[in-house]
């Protein structure tokens, strides 16, 4: 593929954090951005730092950052010759990737057919099972009836795992244990992706118990070269989604590492991938590891991988889309300390992490030169129930496991944050249990350890207002509470 003119200015069809975080790279590499925002986002903080913010209407995402003409309309408008789509939202739709090539502008992504073929997680699992990476027993394609998923049941044994072909996010997913189950699950399944996704198909496969969730960070250039990066380990999760990652895992050996990476690279090459992606594994207790899914965008988790390597992921995909060639080399990616990511989501996790929304009344964050803040967050910041309950990440670095856990701990303490419910007492709770710090947790983490107590102690809800009401004073204005801290909240792990 032939050189192209270096990006001069980028949209970026996203909002929150990640856009913020796009912006950050490009204002260090020259690169003008542009922001586009629905009307819940009007006063955003990714609106205000881009060079250029584009109203695009609408309050849900259905009506605004999903609507492709939209996009499309800022992007020319705005006279912009690039366009990144974050995470979420557009980011793995190759509709929208098409638009973008076909109208001229530099799609900083996989190609429309990697997308396609990547994100049907059936057609993953014959590429897989075509490129020699190991995946669990099971459907290789989707069943399409009942019998059929009761036969490949009985032949793999239960408990199994039906999930949806067309879409992740737990979305469609249902374990079974039971032969009298499977009808039920079947059914729901196929209903909630049909719902979820547009598409009912489901397939089957034999359920892993107790697994730890891998993944391997790829990037591939249009010149045949494919890295893999240090593995990051992202099993605690709630409804199959991730809430703390670290890099590297404690359960993964130099001998699992390379298999695993070597994997993930045939897989890549066998769909022709290129820019930045994620290969998902699940690990079993013996060190069998099974393919799940390729994520074909950046991943929430990528800044734990660059904590630990160095690299500027969005640099490298920004460079990938403009035809250059990768200049890392394999051997050059070497694990650098340990790093650990918080997901800072608004929700009530002591209501069965049920999202919440509301106003930032006070915040204040901690600060570190090993810390790094992924956060659309300030006082005044509205959470609406329109858009993913995610926020802020916060990002800590340390010399080794040990390190980076205690200084994690710390920065949690010090997350100074009044008028949401949040996921900061869960993910500081959940570092000082000996399951996370001997690195023993499973997928089932929460389900396990997680004994939620919702009162909060006295004496903590007390610093959190004195620090919130020093800072209200000093600025001439009268404290203003609602009972609620993320910060100051405590729960206990079993």
């Amino acid at each position: 593929m032939p050189f192209r003119m270096k990006i001069k200015k980028l949209l970026i069809a996203n909002r929150g954090e990640i856009a913020l975080r796009i912006i950050g790279t490009c204002r260090r590499m020259g690169i003008a951005t542009v922001a586009v925002y629905s009307e819940a986002d009007r006063d955003s903080l990714h609106v205000r730092e881009a060079d250029e913010a584009i109203a695009i209407g609408g309050l849900t995402p259905r009506d605004s950052y999903l609507q492709i003409p939209k996009i499309m309309k800022a992007a020319g408008e705005s006279g912009a010759d690039a366009v990144h789509p974050g995470y979420g939202f557009l980011a793995e739709n190759a509709e929208f990737a098409r638009a973008v090539i076909d109208s001229g502008l530099i799609w900083v992504g996989p190609t429309p057919r990697a997308i396609t073929l990547l994100g049907d997680k059936t057609a993953a699992r014959e590429l897989a099972e075509q490129a020699n990476v190991p995946f669990a027993p099971g459907s290789t394609g989707a069943v399409a009836t009942l019998a059929e998923a009761e036969a490949i049941a009985a032949r793999i044994g239960f408990p199994v795992l039906l999930k949806a072909a067309a879409g992740g996010g737990g979305k469609g997913m249902r374990e079974v244990y039971k032969a009298e189950d499977l009808p039920a699950a079947f059914d729901g399944a196929r209903g909630e992706a049909a719902t979820a996704f547009n598409d009912e198909r489901v397939f089957i496969e034999k359920f892993i118990v107790d697994p730890k969730h891998i993944e391997l960070q790829v990037l591939a250039d249009e010149h045949g070269n494919v890295l893999y990066f240090p593995e990051r380990e992202c099993s605690i999760q709630r409804r199959h989604q991730k809430v703390i990652e670290e890099s590297p895992s404690k359960a993964i050996t130099p001998a699992i590492r390379a298999a695993m990476g070597q994997a993930a690279a045939r897989l890549v090459a066998a769909a022709e991938y290129t820019n930045a992606g994620t290969v998902e594994f699940l690990l079993d207790a013996g060190g069998e590891f099974y393919f799940m899914e390729v994520n074909t965008r950046l991943q929430v988790e990528h800044p734990v991988t660059e904590m630990v390597s160095g690299v500027d992921l969005v640099e490298q995909q920004l460079n990938i889309a403009a035809g250059l060639e990768l200049t890392i080399k394999q051997d050059e990616l070497k694990v650098n300390g340990h790093a650990i990511e918080c997901r800072v989501c608004v929700e009530d996790v002591y209501n069965d992490f049920f999202p919440d929304a509301g106003t930032v009344q006070f915040l204040d964050l901690p600060q570190a030169d090993y810390i790094r803040h992924e956060s659309a967050l300030y006082a005044g910041y509205v959470s609406s129930m329109h858009y993913d309950p995610m926020v802020a990440k916060l990002v800590v670095w340390g010399q080794d496991r040990d390190q980076a856990i205690a200084r994690t701990i710390d920065a949690l303490d010090r997350y100074h944050l009044c008028g949401l419910n949040t996921t900061v007492p869960f993910c500081r709770a959940a570092l000082e249990t000996d399951a996370f710090k001997d690195g023993s947790y499973s997928t089932f983490f929460v389900q396990k350890y997680w004994k939620p107590e919702p009162p909060q102690p006295v004496e903590q809800l007390v610093a959190a207002a004195g620090v919130y009401a020093r800072a209200e004073l000093g600025n001439g204005r009268k404290p203003q509470f609602n009972g609620r801290s993320a910060w100051s909240a405590r729960g206990r792990l079993a």
